[in-house]
């Protein structure tokens, strides 16, 4: 099991990219440290954005970064699917989300939209008798691949 430790809110904070920072909301009474499981993701109180903080047991530093949900304008229900855990469900639950790489460009990823990918991986292990850190690895491969290609981050 990989659990990160974050020791400070200063310390998750710094984990986003500067022009992120400021829309990060830190909940309330969260206690720190803070240490979880795989990767640490998080609803704002309105839904609009949504927050991950993860890092690869190799990086030296936290990765953070502050999505914002895409409106799609129907109300209809449709089947999507998330591109990093690959659970299935309606547009409720699985949509796009995007972050900002520069002023005047944005990138999204069809993601579960409260990124309890977590969650569904640990039902879908437990049902098909799979290993969980295992497909927990291949998640944050996936988070860390979208880190590098769409918003340029190095990481050591």
């Amino acid at each position: 099991m990989s659990l990160i430790s974050i020791s400070s809110e200063a310390e998750l904070l710094n984990s986003f990219r500067p022009h992120d920072r400021k829309t990060v909301y830190v909940p309330r009474g969260w206690q720190f440290p803070i240490s979880q499981n795989y990767y640490l993701a998080w609803v704002e109180p309105y839904g609009v954005r949504t927050f991950l903080a993860f890092k690869e047991p190799q990086w030296k530093h936290l990765v953070g970064v502050s999505f914002r949900r895409d409106q799609q304008g129907s109300s209809v229900s449709a089947p999507g699917m998330c591109d990093w855990c690959h659970a299935h469900g309606t547009s409720d639950q699985i949509g796009l989300l995007t972050t900002r790489v520069s002023s005047n460009r944005r990138v999204g990823v069809n993601l579960c939209l409260d990124l309890s990918c977590i969650d569904k991986m640990a039902d879908a292990a437990k049902q098909m008798g799979m290993d969980l850190d295992r497909m927990a690895a291949v998640h944050r491969q996936r988070m860390a691949h979208f880190c590098q290609a769409a918003l340029g981050f190095r990481f050591s």
